[in-house]
């Protein structure tokens, strides 16, 4: 390869990396309950969630409160196809496992055309119903 074909690549990458970066938004989520996040304890309210960067092949995702305050760091155990009726809406969604006395998130989707993002879940309890309960995420307006 020659030196001026080298740099072109160079430089594609390098403006294919910054549309990403880009392109990454913030979405809040309204939460109504106490809930885990990896192996923090969050408090119900308003959440900002963003993909922050790539570890390992695999985004890590930011969630705090829309104050700035207590920030987790998420790193998904694995990624897949979204559930069919979540596309169908296209809406990004955070799902949680939740018995009667806790929830666990345990699903980012952040929208058409990704994947959703399976989070390390923490452990609930034995013997008790498991609903799931699903908060639709929206873009954050800036102003």
């Amino acid at each position: 390869m020659t030196n001026f074909t080298t740099r072109m690549i160079f430089r594609a990458a390098i403006l294919v990396v910054a549309a990403g970066a880009a392109s990454a938004q913030t979405l809040k989520a309204e939460i109504p309950f106490k809930f885990w996040a990896g192996d923090a304890v969050m408090a119900p309210g308003s959440y900002r969630v963003t993909a922050i960067s790539m570890l390992s092949g695999r985004p890590t995702i930011r969630l705090n409160t829309v104050d700035g305050q207590h920030p987790v760091l998420l790193v998904p155990v694995a990624e897949g196809d979204p559930q069919k009726t979540w596309q169908a809406a296209g809406n990004p969604v955070l799902s949680f496992q939740c018995t009667a006395t806790r929830c666990s998130l345990t699903t980012i989707w952040d929208g058409p055309f990704t994947p959703a993002y399976r989070m390390p879940m923490h452990k609930l309890g034995n013997d008790e119903p498991v609903r799931t309960a699903l908060i639709e995420m929206h873009p954050e307006k800036t102003e």
